[in-house]
């Protein structure tokens, strides 16, 4: 084990302690997510999505930071990716329910959502599920990738992030591997992970669906990196 691990699992033991321990912590944390959410999505995505990326890459390569990793980047990336998963998560939950009521005539479905855990609750989370990951993910997955790619290609820089014009027909035309993009990104983590991960990430209370969806993306760049 290197000194990065030890720091690192240092870091994550003093969080998960300061929530657990400190008084008040953990009602500030819902408090605030409900006042703010779509700032605090932001620093859910900021935090987990990028430690995800860095957990992914110790996996791979043996440490945590490389070359053109672009750390501040991929923060300011995965914190707007959050607001936009934030605001989808809120679009297809209602979208859903109503879709279900008013498409499908089943007119207990808001209830049945609303209600305590049962298999009417499960089965619009399950659709819920779908739809987003289905109409949604493919979209937000793709913009995802073109931004890693524009990341390291500026030198993993804010600067030469910004400094350097976005070409995005350049990079789906011949900087994504797209028998890798669709046959396995979406052929298979939509259906075999997204599904019924997100399911249950809607049969959690409000408060807590971001941020485990934010988790979510660390326990898949973990899965990824072992596959690969």
């Amino acid at each position: 084990m290197k000194k990065t691990d030890i720091a690192a699992i240092c870091c994550t033991v003093a969080v998960i302690c300061g929530f657990a321990f400190i008084p008040g912590a953990w009602k500030w944390f819902n408090t605030t997510t409900k006042a703010h959410g779509l700032l605090m999505s932001f620093f859910k995505f900021a935090i987990l999505g990028t430690f995800g990326e860095m957990l992914s890459l110790r996996i791979r390569e043996g440490k945590y930071l490389k070359e053109r990793f672009g750390l501040f980047p991929k923060l300011l990336i995965w914190g707007v990716l959050g607001v936009v998963i934030a605001s989808a998560m809120t679009i297809f939950k209602s979208g859903t329910v109503t879709l279900l009521d008013k498409g499908f005539k089943l007119h207990d479905a808001g209830l049945w959502f609303a209600g305590s855990l049962s298999w009417g609750k499960f089965f619009v989370a399950l659709c819920i599920s779908v739809l987003m990951n289905t109409l949604f993910a493919p979209v937000f997955m793709t913009f995802h990738k073109i931004t890693d790619i524009h990341i390291a290609d500026t030198g993993g820089t804010l600067k030469g992030f910004f400094g350097k014009k976005l070409n995005i027909n350049d990079i789906m035309a011949n900087k994504i591997d797209w028998n890798i993009q669709f046959g396995f990104i979406f052929a298979k983590t939509i259906p075999l992970f997204w599904y019924p991960a997100h399911t249950i990430t809607f049969l959690l209370p409000s408060t807590y669906q971001v941020l485990f969806a934010a988790f979510l993306g660390v326990a898949l760049g973990v899965i990824l990196s072992i596959k690969k």
